[in-house]
């Protein structure tokens, strides 16, 4: 119950920001439609887009009130993976499987060009390796859960780690903004080739979500959403492989050379994304209801088709507009610009890179084979 008292005031904040984002970009939406001469046209503005920069502006301005601490750290961990497991009920596990195999190649191509590009600029910069490889798999796998997971088996110290998620905050949510839009130009409205894109190119899974929500608000286009975060989910995946291996690379390789070897790695299990599961566990409900739908006339023997749809849409509108977008508020309510000050130069070059040579690769292979996959 304690509990309950301490995240409550956060958790509202968020959504008053929320809120306040999509009143602001309705209006800002109307203004510009109407300088174009254009009626009933759907608002260019994304309230996410806006909920997130007052969020920011809020936080690095006034500061956020201790009060509201708890609830904003409670929206970004829980309410964003909440809101992500209730995606997977607007899936069939058919669909995420083959989305997910089929976009394999373009996943894996822009991990590995993430991995390799970002430890040979360290290197070649003359930093920490221990840095290069936190900044390797939060920008190549998924943000911030990567390098926490990977920081305690190469003994990082506090500032590696700080500049390793400054990294792939200050990047992206660069992307954040301004993906979407790039996606658009570049992929032509095409909802699988930009989703791919979003997936691929851009660090964390809060971020990705954002992206995808702005794609969606300002180009109407929902299904975006669904191939983002089934291709993130497949991308943090990967995190139960690629962790343990970027640990091996520096524990046997160069940490022998400097004679700081010190082997203490974790149980591999413990980094399996459980929200990943409860996605895949939601989408196998859809898909049983759905056959209980057309074989039944009945979901589960129990709902008719209405009532089965009616839920399944509800959970799926709680997911994306309400928890998520509570979720992209808390984002910018969290992230002090403050940090940056005073970080060295050289570990952002390394960040930089790492960011732009994943994106081009992505916006490579999207191209080349995002037109094989349908969906």
């Amino acid at each position: 119950m304690k509990k309950i008292k301490q995240v409550l005031p956060g958790i509202a904040f968020c959504f008053a920001v929320m809120l306040l984002g999509g009143v602001i970009a309705d209006i800002i939406g109307q203004v510009i439609t109407r300088l174009q001469g254009l009626e009933n046209a759907s608002s260019p503005i994304s309230g996410i887009f806006l909920a997130v920069i007052l969020g920011l502006l809020i936080r690095n301005i006034f500061g956020l009130p201790l009060i509201f601490k708890d609830g904003v750290i409670f929206s970004i961990h829980f309410m964003l993976k909440f809101g992500i497991v209730l995606l997977g009920i607007r899936l069939s596990f058919l669909d995420v499987l083959k989305l997910g195999s089929w976009g394999l190649p373009i996943i894996l191509a822009s991990v590995l060009t993430g991995l390799f590009v970002t430890l040979w600029i360290t290197k070649w910069l003359h930093q920490s390796q221990r840095l290069g490889v936190l900044t390797a798999v939060g920008t190549s796998i998924c943000g911030v859960t990567a390098i926490v997971g990977t920081s305690p088996g190469i003994k990082a110290n506090d500032e590696e780690i700080a500049y390793a998620i400054a990294n792939v905050t200050l990047f992206g949510i660069i992307a954040m903004f301004f993906y979407p839009y790039l996606a658009f130009y570049i992929f032509q409205n095409d909802p699988i080739k930009a989703g791919l894109f979003l997936g691929t190119a851009i660090h964390e899974t809060a971020q990705v979500a954002g992206a995808a929500l702005i794609y969606d608000q300002v180009y109407n286009m929902a299904q975006v959403i669904d191939i983002a975060t089934i291709t993130k989910l497949t991308r943090n995946s990967l995190l139960v492989v690629i962790v343990p291996i970027m640990s091996y690379y520096y524990l046997n390789i160069v940490a022998d050379r400097t004679g700081a070897n010190d082997k203490n790695l974790y149980n591999w299990y413990k980094l399996i994304p459980l929200f990943v599961l409860g996605f895949l566990s939601l989408a196998i409900i859809r898909t049983i209801g759905d056959a209980g739908v057309t074989s039944q006339g009945l979901a589960f023997g129990a709902l008719n088709p209405d009532a089965w749809q009616t839920l399944w849409r509800s959970l799926s509108t709680l997911g994306s507009k309400y928890m998520l977008g509570i979720a992209m508020a808390g984002i910018g309510l969290a992230t002090n610009i403050g940090v940056f000050k005073g970080l060295g130069l050289k570990p952002f070059y390394i960040g930089m890179v790492a960011a732009i040579s994943v994106t081009i690769i992505s916006l490579i292979m999207v191209h080349l084979l995002g037109g094989f996959i349908k969906f």
